[in-house]
């Protein structure tokens, strides 16, 4: 995907739960929370986005810990879809 197709999802996303489900034509699903971190301007640049996963969200959101993420690059996505919170 293009980096305007996935900004424009993710500030629908932000009217409603944050929650997405990332599909990728070569491997399974991930599911989870963008991040915006002192880097995103310059990832989202290159078409990278930083992703916590679901199962990290609730210490990410105590400790703001950047490892607790994982960039992924965009060109990978196939498709965007609202995760279940």
């Amino acid at each position: 995907m293009d980096i305007t197709s996935i900004e424009k999802f993710l500030d629908l996303k932000t009217k409603k739960s944050k929650l997405v489900i990332v599909h990728f034509n070569d491997r399974s699903t991930v599911t989870g929370i963008f991040i915006v971190t002192n880097d995103h301007e310059h990832l989202k640049s290159k078409n990278f986005w930083r992703m916590v996963n679901i199962k990290n969200i609730q210490t990410w959101e105590k400790t703001k810990n950047i490892e607790l993420s994982r960039l992924f690059n965009g060109a990978t996505f196939s498709r965007l879809t609202d995760g279940v919170q």
